[in-house]
């Protein structure tokens, strides 16, 4: 069985916090405002995972209501779900993710933050991909006021 997996996550961005991509920081005077540290890339692969296996959603795992939660590790809530997911015997095939993000540029991070994220789930790099697209200078993005992911993935049970 195969079954594909989307996940989404934007976080405004703000003075006084770390800009936390991937399980990286990355050098910037803004960081994302959020209740754990604000990765959004590793939140919409945590939900794309959650997704594809039918478990449920980075919300319902870790609800922002929650005061534990306060400025959380992303890395650890992901490889929380991800032992969740692999534990009902789901396998990954590939993540496919694109962040939205003025500044910094991302390219010179990128084989980082994919070492990092394939670390976290125990693959290989090559079965994670992330691309970086701007605004433009266009909205909100194109403003550095805020930062978006997505993610796409590919999980594989055997029946």
């Amino acid at each position: 069985m195969i079954r594909v997996g989307l996940g989404y996550d934007k976080h405004v961005l703000v003075e006084g916090r770390k800009l936390v991509l991937g399980g990286v920081e990355l050098p910037f005077e803004k960081g994302e405002s959020g209740h754990s540290d604000g990765d959004v890339l590793l939140h919409a692969i945590t939900d794309a995972l959650l997704g594809a296996s039918g478990l449920g959603d980075i919300g319902s795992y870790f609800p922002p209501s929650d005061p534990q939660w306060k400025d959380a590790d992303s890395k650890s809530l992901l490889k929380t779900c991800w032992n969740d997911v692999t534990n009902a015997g789901w396998k990954l095939g590939n993540l496919d993710c694109v962040i939205a993000l003025e500044k910094p540029k991302f390219l010179p991070y990128r084989e980082h933050v994919r070492a990092s994220i394939a670390a976290v789930l125990g693959v290989l790099p090559e079965q994670i991909f992330v691309k970086a697209k701007t605004g433009e200078k266009l909205g909100d993005i194109g403003q550095s006021r805020a930062v978006e992911a997505w993610c796409v993935c590919l999980l594989e049970k055997l029946l």
